[in-house]
């Protein structure tokens, strides 16, 4: 078996691991980086981030095609959807995409390897693709990611059954679909299928949606999801979940069983940090799968790093990116800085949901004293123009030093509007220095400008 070197190994080819293996070129490391998938990109790009934004903005264009036009004196007869057309599309922009990264390899002079990685020992790498390889590097990068949670009562197929990556290709609109989980990545895709003609039934267990975000903006979701068709039932447990031959049924517990045609389970992810050899180099995760490092994100195991979905934490593209980012520059001996209490998320569903630091609920825990502003984007003339009126911006700021705490948004193109906020809490703004910046009108991002000035209650256009 034919053996290579390499100054830095990095496994893994997702969002943590092309980005890590990029910037570590840039810094003149010699770079090495392996994937088991045909294409780089890992989850986010091949079955994740992107093909499901794709997607939603298809099923959007086309529900707006069927209902949203005549509002604007616009009427369109005989509108029909070709599924198929959809799922090109997607395909190309993640092809796109994918192939966007072997590209800036070349550029950038990281070698790639495609297969699975391996650990032989601290510094061996095996690779068992179509051509077998040892790789021995000075350090080791885990960028391994994650996949779909799994219930031993589900019984997926990954045809009727399946997980986010079956529901992104559905060969038809399914007359019912039930998701299971009420998370961000069940409401986008339920969201998807229910514009393009699905009866879309969402199971959760908890007695609200989307655990994790703050709970005045969920409800809002939850009520505004429900005039669009989604039929939630919290507090509901599944038993099971079964194929019938060409329906699927699934059971609830102290309910009745449901039958549908397809069932997507959106139950949040796993490390898929098993299958790697971490055994051989005496490297244990925790009970669920993750591994520990330190603030050099370093594990245990002395020149073995780890970053992204497999070490914990917010499991998003762009938290995983950064700490690529960060270990790297770290190792070229650049003081680099992540802050985890400035990491935006984003739901993107319609309308949008975006927030970044506390919520009420955590502040209320931590006994912090807070002041609150909201801007409802029913005043917002921009939104007013767009038809987009739905929605909230709401600021929260720290009673005694105003220095902005959390910033949540519902309402249109709220994920391009909470990077203003995101910006300001990293360099320690308060509420006044977002209400001092002067704000283009007319435009969405006023409605930032509005909560800020009502923060101290002198909001000029709510009442």
């Amino acid at each position: 078996m034919k053996t290579v070197q390499h100054d830095l190994v990095v496994i893994g080819g997702g969002p943590a691991g092309y980005v890590a293996a990029i910037r570590a070129a840039q810094l003149g490391i010699d770079t090495a980086c392996i994937d088991e998938n045909p294409r780089f990109g890992g989850t986010c790009l091949r079955v994740g981030c992107i093909p499901s934004k794709a997607l939603l903005e298809s099923s959007h264009l086309y529900e707006e095609a069927t209902h949203g036009l005549s509002e604007h004196g616009v009427q369109i007869n005989g509108v029909e959807l070709h599924l198929d057309k959809l799922m090109a599309r997607k395909e190309k922009i993640v092809d796109t995409l994918t192939g966007g990264i072997n590209m800036l390899f070349k550029k950038r002079g990281v070698t790639p390897y495609q297969g699975r990685g391996r650990f032989r020992d601290v510094n061996t790498i095996e690779v068992d693709g179509e051509e077998p390889i040892l790789i021995e590097a000075k350090r080791v990068l885990i960028c391994a990611g994650s996949h779909p949670s799994r219930l031993s009562s589900v019984e997926e197929d990954n045809d009727r059954i399946g997980n986010s990556t079956t529901a992104l290709s559905f060969p038809d609109v399914p007359d019912r679909l039930v998701v299971i989980g009420g998370g961000y990545i069940g409401l986008e895709l339920g969201s998807v299928w229910n514009r393009l003609g699905s009866d879309v039934i969402v199971l959760e267990a908890m007695d609200r949606i989307l655990p994790g975000i703050d709970s005045e903006i969920a409800n809002i979701a939850h009520r505004i999801f429900k005039r669009q068709g989604l039929d939630f039932r919290t507090g509901t447990f599944v038993d099971s979940a079964k194929r019938n031959g060409e329906k699927c049924v699934v059971a609830i517990k102290d309910g009745e069983p449901i039958e549908c045609d397809r069932v997507l389970l959106s139950t949040g992810r796993t490390p898929a940090t098993d299958n790697l050899g971490l055994e051989s180099i005496g490297l244990e995760t925790d009970a669920r799968g993750f591994i520990a490092v330190d603030n050099q994100f370093e594990t245990a195991v002395e020149n073995i790093y780890a970053t992204g979905d497999c070490i914990g934490g917010a499991m998003l593209a762009h938290k995983a990116m950064e700490e690529g980012i960060v270990c790297v520059e770290r190792m070229a001996g650049i003081q680099s800085h992540i802050n985890y209490d400035v990491i935006p998320a984003i739901v993107y569903t319609h309308p949008e949901i975006a927030m970044v630091g506390k919520t009420e609920e955590q502040l209320q825990e931590a006994g912090v004293q807070y002041n609150k502003g909201i801007s409802p984007f029913g005043a917002n003339g921009r939104a007013r123009t767009l038809g987009e009126n739905e929605g909230r911006v709401k600021i929260l700021a720290d009673k005694e030093t105003d220095r902005v705490l959390g910033v949540h948004i519902i309402g249109a193109r709220a994920g391009d509007l909470i990077a203003e906020a995101a910006a300001a809490m990293e360099f320690g703004a308060s509420s006044e220095d977002i209400a001092r910046t002067c704000h283009a009108h007319p435009t969405l991002a006023e409605a930032v400008h509005e909560a800020a000035m009502d923060v101290d209650k002198r909001a000029i256009h709510t009442a």
